[in-house]
């Protein structure tokens, strides 16, 4: 009978430890969406800055967890290839303190240790993560006219790791493409 009971409260910890909802589920950008061109591609963003978003999208609270997403669209217009893994993404706020761009496992991490997740099924983190990492923007593969739009999140976390407070003055630039860009978020 004891042996029953292991099993079964192991076997209900095999799924994630936060459910993620399918990528595939995504709406596109809102129109209010800033953005800029720069030597061939054309990048929009908007930032994730409420809890209901956060939690709709990954069941955890990200702001809570000194993290901001950042909903990004690369759009090739013409020309060249664009290299896009040489692009620096970076963020800072009104007063200039620069946000650090973290990946998503780093964004994991800080989530669970923000809410104080420090007992789970290892299985159940591979698979958070697996599904959480689907969102972020894939910076890889060069955009070109066969592959012209790649969408996802940048994850970046605030100066002191404190959770994310109304931010005022976001201003996301974008270094390492043909023309550097700043695109004003909030």
């Amino acid at each position: 009978m004891v042996l029953l009971a292991i099993v079964l409260s192991a076997a209900s910890c095999a799924g994630s430890l936060y459910k993620v909802k399918p990528a595939i589920e995504l709406l596109p950008l809102p129109e209010s969406a800033k953005g800029a061109s720069a030597g061939g591609v054309t990048i929009r963003a908007v930032p994730l800055l409420s809890d209901e978003e956060s939690q709709d999208l990954f069941e955890a609270n990200l702001p809570l967890s000194g993290i901001l997403a950042v909903r990004v669209d690369l759009v090739f217009e013409s020309g060249l290839a664009v290299e896009i893994k040489r692009a620096r993404f970076r963020l800072r706020d009104a007063e200039g303190k620069e946000w650090k761009l973290v990946s998503a496992k780093a964004a994991i991490s800080q989530v669970l240790n923000a809410n104080e997740v420090y007992t789970y099924n290892p299985n159940s983190r591979k698979q958070f993560e697996k599904e959480f990492a689907v969102y972020a923007v894939d910076l890889k593969e060069p955009l070109s006219d066969s592959d012209r739009r790649r969408q996802g999140f940048l994850f970046f976390q605030t100066p002191k790791k404190e959770p994310v407070a109304n931010p005022q003055g976001l201003v996301l630039s974008v270094e390492g493409l043909p023309q550097r860009v700043e695109i004003p978020l909030k």
